[in-house]
């Protein structure tokens, strides 16, 4: 086993939007030595957001990767770093990070506390089973508590925090940290070094009850995770070292038992230095982690691959980006074996071959070559032409297919057609660049009308589509109005035969078919198909066609041609013909026999509704409640958080609209609102009516 691995971290920083993920990047980037600068947001200079549209917005939209050392301990440690993006449009970046990181920093804001994006991430985080760290940043902000936010982690997102140092002072007070493990004070000089430089001094008097009943709980807290220290811990706490203590709260960090949590003010340059530290001391390394779990591509049978340089070769993509100057980049997370710059390798979903040309260790959107990349460790490579986010690139020899990434369906739509003539080949191939990057992002013509139609998760996503296409592709395109993207559900459980007879010249075509149609009741959206057939009535080879017919023709529900929400079918018998009957025949039956039994099948149509938050001062609490009830809204709660009031929402997206300006106009410009998708309702009996009306008559640019 390579025990370079033991000083290897792959990290992301992740965050609700605005709580300082980028901030706090960047001096990380210069505490470890990447850049001589710092680059700051508000300025549009940081390293990080590398996008024109990121600069100018202040946001970050695509999740960036850099690689940095840090000391501790007298030993250089290698962490990758990929810092996230925070608006709930984007969230599929954090989906994809964190599925190839081992560890994580969650940033939150001191004052916000925990926000509607902090539970989003925080649910991936979970689900990939990713140990954390906690951050409360912008403590030198006025209103800042960094014990509400611990209350916070605890309350929202279930979590255990454990402080590891609690704060010396808040606001313009915020001075200096309190070391729990080691009883120690670290007080930042102010001067021109901009918070390098710190001094450990006694504890302040009115600190020492406060200091000595978090220390209680954290020592608590992480005997409870050993038997043997918890013991030692009755009987003579003095005799359990700080190297003992760190080593248990490593391994309870790593089992998520526990969220130690930091404090600190990035924008100051206060308490990045220990929050290195920190992940470098509690976060896995790829060893820790361990092997991954995939299916052999020529036996189906589950193998694993352990980070580890002498196993056969494995990586995952879980990014793709345009780069102007190396052309086609795809990430990797390689996680065994060994990847050489000019090696072959074979891609599991397409079965190709293909070649790595050249290899790099990125910085942000710079590169650096290098001659080859082991386990463990995070790299962009050029070459690879046909592949996907989510795609396992393998040793040819032996094949291995890695857990892909779930992506969810788009929420909103609009139709975009080039200016000129020039512009309409070069829209094509800006359009399949940018869907092979964001797998969110889908591209359809419109049979009817012949427009080219882009879908994504929210109007911000679209708008950055739309601006990279006018500068990065230079593509002049008119767009329509938004539109949302709806779906149909059937409500009633019916019966129905479906005989398809063809009869031209020569052979015929016959199948006959006899099945249940209802709702999906697992929640997927899938087709959940039945086979109840007995005694082969309908011959074995036929059935996987019907399934697909089935398939297809969910694409194009019948009331508006929407994609249906989830169906259930159960096919109960039917019968084939001997010469005429084919698996065409039978694909044919299942479409036909869709259509004629969805219109009788009570069909309904369904709307996307967003669970919306605004953060508002109490004045305008009443107009903008108002104003969620004219939108079809339910106002679902209200709570305090740091002098102003929280709002929180379910409203149909199609309502949606526009409403940030509307909100700035209800608010003086002092409130505002984040919103995300949360799930699938039918649309009122009147509401219906008009849009079926509007939708079936009506071009995408009226």
């Amino acid at each position: 086993m390579n025990t370079d691995l033991k000083y290897t971290r792959n990290i992301g920083i992740m965050a609700h939007i605005d709580a300082g993920k980028t901030t706090t990047t960047e001096r990380i980037l210069f505490y470890t030595g990447l850049t001589h600068r710092i680059g700051e947001v508000h300025d549009g200079a940081a390293t990080m957001d590398w996008m024109v549209q990121e600069k100018e917005r202040g946001i970050t939209i695509t999740s960036a990767a850099t690689t940095s050392f840090w000391n501790y301990h007298d030993q250089d440690y290698k962490i990758n770093i990929i810092d996230t993006p925070g608006h709930v449009d984007f969230t599929v970046e954090v989906e994809r990070s964190l599925r190839v990181l081992d560890g994580t920093v969650a940033v939150f804001c001191a004052v916000g506390g925990v926000e509607p994006q902090s539970e989003t991430v925080w649910r991936q985080a979970d689900k990939y089973k990713v140990p954390r760290l906690a951050f409360v940043n912008k403590m030198d902000r006025v209103g800042a508590d960094f014990f509400r936010v611990v209350q916070d982690i605890e309350d929202k997102l279930g979590s255990r925090p454990v402080p590891l140092q609690i704060p010396i002072g808040s606001e313009d007070n915020f001075r200096g940290i309190i070391d729990l493990i080691e009883r120690k004070a670290i007080v930042w000089v102010e001067d021109e070094t901009m918070g390098m430089k710190y001094e450990y001094t006694e504890i302040p008097e009115d600190l020492i009850e406060e200091t000595e009943k978090w220390r209680e709980k954290l020592v608590e807290a992480v005997c409870e995770q050993d038997d043997d220290l918890l013991e030692r811990y009755f009987e003579d706490r003095d005799s359990i070292t700080v190297d003992e203590f760190m080593e248990v709260t490593r391994k309870a960090v790593l089992d998520l038992k526990i969220v130690p949590v930091l404090a600190g003010a990035s924008f100051k340059n206060k308490g990045i230095q220990r929050l290195l530290d920190a992940v470098v001391a509690l976060l896995p390394n790829p060893i820790e982690k361990g092997g991954v779990v995939g299916i052999n591509s020529y036996t189906d049978k589950e193998e694993e691959r352990l980070p580890d340089p002498e196993e056969p070769f494995a990586a995952l993509v879980f990014k793709i980006a345009t780069d102007p100057f190396v052309g086609r980049l795809a990430f990797l997370r390689v996680y065994s074996g060994v990847l050489n710059a000019g090696d072959q390798v074979l891609n599991s979903r397409t079965t190709k071959k293909e070649r790595i040309n050249r290899l790099y260790q990125m910085h942000a959107n710079k590169q650096n070559p290098k001659e080859l990349i082991e386990a463990g460790d995070i790299c962009g490579a050029v070459g690879l032409k046909d592949v996907r986010t989510g795609d396992t690139v393998c040793d040819p020899k032996k094949p291995i297919a890695l857990e892909t990434m779930d992506f969810p369906d788009p929420v909103i739509s609009i139709a975009v057609e080039p200016k000129t003539q020039d512009d309409i080949e070069k829209l094509g191939m800006a359009l399949g660049k940018l869907t092979e990057e964001d797998p969110t992002f889908r591209v359809n013509v419109n049979d009817e009308t012949g427009q080219t139609v882009i879908s994504g998760m929210g109007e911000l996503h679209l708008e950055i589509l739309v601006d990279r296409l006018k500068r990065e592709f230079k593509v002049e395109c008119n767009q329509g109005v938004p539109q949302v993207n709806y779906k149909e559900a059937i409500t009633k459980k019916i019966e129905h035969r479906e005989v398809f007879k063809k009869q031209t010249g020569g052979r015929g075509k016959f199948a006959d078919i006899e099945f249940i149609m209802e709702p999906g009741d697992d929640g997927s959206g899938e087709l959940q198909f039945i086979d109840e057939v007995k005694g082969g009535r309908v011959p074995r080879e036929f059935i996987p066609s019907v399934e697909k017919g089935f398939k297809e023709a969910m694409k194009s529900g019948p009331l508006a041609g929407y994609p249906l929400t989830g169906l259930k079918i159960t096919l109960k018998d039917g019968s084939s013909h001997a010469v005429d009957s084919d698996q065409l025949a039978f694909e044919m039956a299942a479409k036909i026999g869709f259509r004629n039994a969805a219109k009788i099948a009570r069909p309904v149509l369904m709307e996307p509704i967003m669970a919306a938050e605004v953060v508002t001062p109490e004045d305008y609490m009443g107009d903008i409640i108002s104003d969620f009830n004219k939108r079809r809204g339910q106002v679902e709660g209200m709570e305090s958080r740091a002098g102003a009031r929280v709002i929180k929402a379910k409203v149909p997206l199609a309502e949606k609209f526009g409403y940030v300006t509307v909100l700035r106009t209800l608010s003086s410009g002092r409130a505002t609102s984040t919103m995300e998708f949360s799930h699938y309702e039918e649309v009122p009996g009147n509401i219906a009516k008009d849009l079926l009306e509007k939708i079936q008559g009506k071009s995408l640019f009226a």
